[in-house]
């Protein structure tokens, strides 16, 4: 005879699992993100990728990175920053609480500034000197390398941090994978990191969006640099270390430009 479905729960036998299933399949964790129509991320997407396309040829050459800087994070505000902290906290932009709308925690600011970090770090370790060959063979460059400095410094390292890496993470690794990873849940484990189709497409949009703006097939090659970015907003929950390594990574190749006399 079955048992009376109406009978009460005995206090400490909960109605539901204690605990995965051993035997069960592993599975991507449901995307937290608020879920929003395919056709409305895309659109933004769209949206967006044609304001600073237009920006970046309307705008004098000296601002343009700026403009277009700014319109990313303008995006980004009005489709999560506005938002409350869970929203935020979904889209990975908290940045260790620095932009949810709360007191800021220095002991979280210290730890997980301390983790980015160290994700940062083992990837350049991993990636740099491998990228450094290969940007030899690609660009045939036989002269030594000669370490020189950027005309300004400061200028650099501000405009690559906070002007095109943030601004550029933010949008893409921020709002647009995490909304398409929303609409198609990870489902694909790789050292670590759940990730699926959203991370393909962002990281497509994002490459379009290079060639948009500068016109040269070369510039499709970004593809792949952002799905290393793209991994790590999945495997750290945040856009942290995407964008210090971001930043990183485009001052690595300005600084190869420079030392085999091929750049300013």
């Amino acid at each position: 005879m079955p048992p009376d479905s109406s009978a009460p729960v005995p206090l400490g036998d909960p109605p539901w699992p204690a605990g995965p299933d051993p035997g069960a399949p592993e599975r991507a964790p449901a995307s937290p993100t608020p879920p929003r129509s395919l056709r409305h991320t895309l659109l933004a997407a769209l949206v967006t990728t044609l304001v600073v396309t237009v920006l970046s040829y309307l705008v004098p050459s000296r601002h343009a990175s700026t403009a277009v800087g700014l319109a990313f994070l303008a995006a980004t505000w009005w489709l999560v920053l506005r938002h409350d902290e869970d929203v935020i906290r979904a889209h990975g932009l908290s940045l260790a609480g620095l932009l949810e709308p709360l007191p800021l925690e220095p002991k979280r600011i210290l730890r997980e500034a301390g983790q980015s970090l160290l994700w940062v770090l083992l990837f350049v370790a991993i990636i740099f000197p491998p990228f450094w060959l290969g940007y030899r063979l690609f660009w045939n460059a036989h002269m030594p390398f000669v370490l020189r400095a950027p005309r300004e410094p400061l200028n650099e390292l501000v405009g690559q941090f906070f002007v095109i890496a943030l601004p550029e993470e933010a949008f893409f690794r921020g709002y647009l994978q995490s909304a398409l990873d929303a609409r198609w849940a990870p489902r694909w484990r790789v050292l670590g990191a759940w990730i699926g189709p959203g991370l393909l497409v962002s990281s497509a949009i994002f490459a379009v969006g290079h060639v948009l703006t500068t016109p040269s097939p070369a510039r499709l090659a970004v593809f792949f640099p952002a799905l290393v970015f793209g991994w790590m907003r999945a495997r750290t929950g945040g856009i942290g270390a995407s964008v210090v390594f971001h930043a990183l990574c485009n001052i690595f190749s300005a600084t190869l430009a420079r030392g085999y006399g091929l750049g300013p």
